[in-house]
């Protein structure tokens, strides 16, 4: 499959984690503002919804990964150049802070601009952040690298993952899974309260679930020597 050209993917990566965090981050400060009208369940919802939306939207222009630990991920499971690693981390970075810079101006300092903050111990958080983004990544490698998945339901499945461990776990972690949503709004904010977790737990899961499923894919082709898989 032909690449993309390196410019319109970083736009479209960038696009799509300003919507990411402007609809999310948005969504939590909105509901500090209106007094709990969003609600938790309305917040996680959108952050699923939002990540359906814009895979749909740019996921055959960039790939929409939209976080810097699913890059690493398809880096480490040989499904994306390291030589692009750092150009998408930047691309990144940039969507997530111009998305925090613009709801702070519309919105005001509130609510942390949605920065990610646990609300037991930084350990519970970082265990948690890890095992959810191992699962997040499991899931985008299964419906997004694998030819034996159904290939027109993975923004589906990324997304409903995405809003079901936001619904559960979003009480105790934030259930970022993501570096860029979590360290624009700190940065804009200036909030520091264990952010280490959030910039170091999204990596270590989604390496694992990364190596993890190439390892899965490649024993289940030596069973089934027919099938088409990927590397």
């Amino acid at each position: 499959m032909q690449q993309t050209p390196l410019a319109p993917a970083l736009v479209a990566e960038g696009i799509g984690t300003f919507g990411l965090v402007f609809a999310g981050c948005g969504a939590i400060m909105i509901d500090h503002i209106s007094g709990g009208q969003i609600t938790h369940v309305g917040v996680g919802l959108v952050f699923g919804l939002i990540i359906t939306t814009m895979i749909y939207a740019t996921g055959h222009i960039s790939g929409a990964h939209f976080n810097p630990a699913v890059t690493l991920g398809f880096v480490i499971a040989r499904h994306f150049p390291v030589r692009r690693l750092w150009a998408y981390w930047g691309a990144q970075l940039i969507g997530a802070l111009l998305a925090s810079l613009a709801l702070r101006l519309v919105l005001g300092n509130v609510a942390h601009d949605g920065a990610t903050l646990p609300s037991g111990s930084a350990w519970q958080a970082f265990t948690l952040e890890v095992v959810l983004t191992f699962f997040l990544m499991f899931v985008i490698m299964a419906v997004a690298t694998d030819t034996r998945a159904v290939g027109q339901a993975a923004a589906l499945a990324i997304g409903g993952m995405v809003g079901l461990e936001a619904l559960f776990a979003g009480p105790i972690s934030g259930a970022s899974m993501n570096p860029a949503r979590s360290l624009a709004p700190a940065l804009i904010s200036a909030t520091w309260t264990a952010q280490w977790v959030y910039l170091t737990a999204p990596f270590i899961g989604a390496a694992l679930a990364a190596l993890t499923y190439r390892w899965l894919r490649q024993a289940s082709a030596l069973s089934h020597p027919d099938q088409l898989i990927g590397p």
